[in-house]
C-alpha cells in the first residue's frame, strides 16, 4: 500500500476585472512537498466566459493558462521561475497578484495517489 501524502491545492481562477472581485474557477494546481509533485489542470468554458466576461479575448486566457502550466511543468518557457524547484514554483503561482489569472488561498489535503487526486478534486470543484 501507498504512503499517504501531504498535499496543497489551489483553484485557478479567470478574474478580467480584478476592482470587480469577480471570477470564474478555470484550473487545479496541486502540489505535494515530499514527492515534489506539482501539476496543474484546466478547463476552458468558452461559452461561460463570454457569457459573463464578453469583453475578454479568449485566446490570451488561453496563453495565459498555458505559461501557468509551463511554469508548473519547470518547462523551459523563457521565464526564469520555471527554472526554480517545485516548491518555489507551486508559491510563485499561487501568490497575491493583479492579474486574470490568479490562485485561490491554497488548501491542505491528504492522498496516496496524488494523479488521483488532481483528478477527483477537479471533477468535485470544477466539472
Amino acid at each position: 500500500m501507498q504512503e499517504r501524502q501531504v498535499f496543497e491545492y489551489a483553484l485557478i481562477r479567470l478574474m478580467p476585472r480584478v476592482e470587480r472581485g469577480e471570477f470564474i474557477n478555470m484550473g487545479l494546481v496541486i502540489f505535494c512537498k515530499s514527492t515534489a509533485f506539482l501539476k496543474t489542470r484546466f478547463m476552458i468554458d468558452e461559452t461561460r466566459i463570454n457569457a459573463l466576461f464578453p469583453e475578454i479575448d479568449i485566446s490570451d486566457v488561453k496563453s495565459h493558462l498555458e505559461a501557468f502550466e509551463s511554469i508548473a511543468a519547470g518547462e523551459n518557457c523563457g521565464s526564469p521561475i520555471a527554472n526554480l524547484d517545485p516548491a518555489s514554483r507551486f508559491r510563485w503561482l499561487t501568490a497575491k497578484r493583479s492579474t486574470i489569472i490568479q490562485a485561490s488561498e491554497v488548501h491542505p489535503g491528504l492522498s496516496d495517489d496524488l494523479d488521483k487526486s488532481l483528478e477527483s478534486l477537479f471533477s468535485k470543484l470544477l466539472a
